[in-house]
């Protein structure tokens, strides 16, 4: 699995932030009240390891996979029988339990990668994608979910070069936000520009566009997974096509969403 080398690595590194995290809190830090309306900081892990587990079976087994998809998409238009399917088993289990869970069901997700070829195809729960993608997306949603997680409980968790692969994943998603909404992508181009946490430029597009977004890369990933509102941080948007991007951008699959409201003061 040589093409995918550097991002399995990179993902088994972002859970290992996360676990770092998550491993210290007492049974009260793991029955707090997240971002996500209704979840606990367990309810963030129990997530992460139903997907991790959903992950691993698609890689070995597609057609099971895809009859799982199905049920489950069934269910989307009630999101408590979502979290039903999704978490409903995990929320018995102590945090003790369901850390070696999370830690057994991402080993697992490591393993199938491993037996995956490069070129492969993998179907998820939105568009098939490459297994790089694949990958790039599941070390976005732990990622994302570690924010919450860390916005919950004042944790500390630093930055790192690897969110480059989240925000290739969110300039790579532009046209799948419009899609998802059953709008139409402005033909548009947009130049995205961003200052890695080890202070590299990270930039994607035609430098001459006349729409431009630039700032922190960690801010614009906070953006595409819909953890900060684009007013909420240092991120500099010119023309229409940018600006409206960021409001609707969405670096994940399911059904849209929409991203968190400016805090009362934010810029205008």
């Amino acid at each position: 699995m040589a093409a995918g080398d550097d991002i399995a690595a990179d993902l088994v590194a972002e859970q290992g932030a996360l676990d770092a995290v998550v491993a210290p809190l007492d049974a009260v830090g793991w029955a707090t009240s997240t971002p996500s309306p209704g979840w606990t900081v367990a309810d963030q892990i129990a997530h992460l390891t139903y997907f991790d587990t959903t992950a691993a079976l698609s890689l070995r087994d597609t057609d099971a996979f895809i009859a799982h998809r199905a049920e489950l998409i069934a269910l989307f238009a009630d999101p408590a029988a979502v979290d039903g399917a999704t978490l409903g088993r995990f929320r018995p289990m102590p945090p003790a339990d369901l850390l070696i869970e999370w830690r057994s069901r991402r080993d697992d997700l490591a393993d199938a990668a491993r037996s995956v070829a490069s070129d492969a195809r993998i179907e998820w729960y939105g568009p098939s994608m490459s297994l790089r993608s694949f990958l790039t997306a599941r070390l976005m949603e732990v990622w994302a979910h570690g924010q919450d997680i860390v916005d919950a409980v004042g944790a500390e968790r630093a930055a790192t070069d690897r969110l480059r692969h989240v925000a290739q994943l969110g300039v790579i998603t532009r046209g799948w936000s419009y899609r998802n909404r059953g709008r139409e992508a402005p033909a548009d181009a947009v130049r995205v520009a961003l200052t890695a946490p080890s202070g590299a430029e990270w930039t994607w597009g035609d430098e001459t566009a006349a729409a431009t977004i630039s700032g922190p890369a960690l801010d614009f990933c906070l953006v595409v997974t819909q953890r900060r509102h684009v007013d909420d941080t240092a991120l500099a948007t010119t023309g229409h096509a940018a600006r409206e991007w960021m409001e609707i951008a969405q670096a994940f699959a399911g059904t849209p969403t929409d991203g968190p409201a400016r805090l009362p003061g934010g810029s205008a």
